[in-house]
């Protein structure tokens, strides 16, 4: 998941098409193909088919809408390609925030997306106007050698590279970048953890620094893998 962001400069030229002064792409809605019960019994309150993180809405189109997360929507984009990312323009403006849930989830922290090719992708996304804040050039404990880190609005798009096994694995580069997962901001994070049991993993040290981080169980039958972390420390 999210990793601690460098001081290394990005590796790629900025090449967003995004004029000065325009508004930054943000999130509108993250279709996910999963039954909205199964986030319903985890103390999400859902209406229907959805349900909303802050500003951010779920929705929530079953499994037979296809796999993990199928596709979201976005505003202010400069243009519509995404390097394989499902992408809709949205003209919507955003919600109201919404209350926490009564598990204290209260947001979505970042979405996670995997590419063979992080440069190709980085270049698609800049070039659809999203704001690339750095690329951290460490790997990560599964193995991604490279992570890059995009701004949208309160929330974070993390792009990771696969492993270069996983590359051969799949099919090589030419593959498109997949949106793969969800971290959701827990304030509380040891009663979101408590009240998710026994579908939550145990607490641990975030890599960054004065945060934790939990998962959600495959035992929960949610569609997309989850991550849980603590708010970020407040500075004097």
């Amino acid at each position: 998941m999210l990793q601690a962001m460098s001081s290394q400069q990005p590796a790629v030229a900025d090449v967003s098409r995004r004029p000065a002064g325009a508004p930054s792409p943000t999130i509108d809605e993250i279709v996910l193909a999963d039954e909205p019960q199964r986030w319903a019994a985890l103390g999400f309150s859902v209406l229907g088919d959805r349900l909303q993180l802050d500003s951010v809405r779920l929705r929530l189109a079953g499994a037979d809408a296809g796999r993990g997360i199928v596709g979201w929507s976005l505003r202010a984009l400069s243009g519509g390609e995404l390097d394989g990312l499902v992408t809709t323009a949205s003209q919507s403006a955003p919600a109201d925030p919404a209350p926490a849930h009564a598990n204290g989830i209260a947001a979505i922290d970042h979405i996670v997306a995997m590419t063979p090719d992080l440069d190709r992708s980085v270049r698609a996304l800049q070039g659809a106007g999203l704001n690339l804040r750095r690329i951290r050039e460490q790997p990560t404990a599964a193995g991604a050698p490279r992570q890059a880190f995009f701004r949208l609005g309160e929330e974070i798009l993390e792009v990771v590279q696969e492993p270069e096994q996983v590359v051969a694995e799949h099919g090589g580069a030419d593959r498109p970048a997949r949106l793969w997962g969800l971290a959701l901001l827990a304030p509380d994070l040891d009663r979101t953890v408590a009240a998710l049991s026994p579908h939550a993993g145990a607490v641990r040290d975030a890599v960054q620094s004065g945060r934790r981080i939990a998962t959600i169980k495959r035992s929960a039958g949610l569609a997309v893998p989850v991550a849980l972390m603590s708010a970020k420390p407040t500075t004097v």
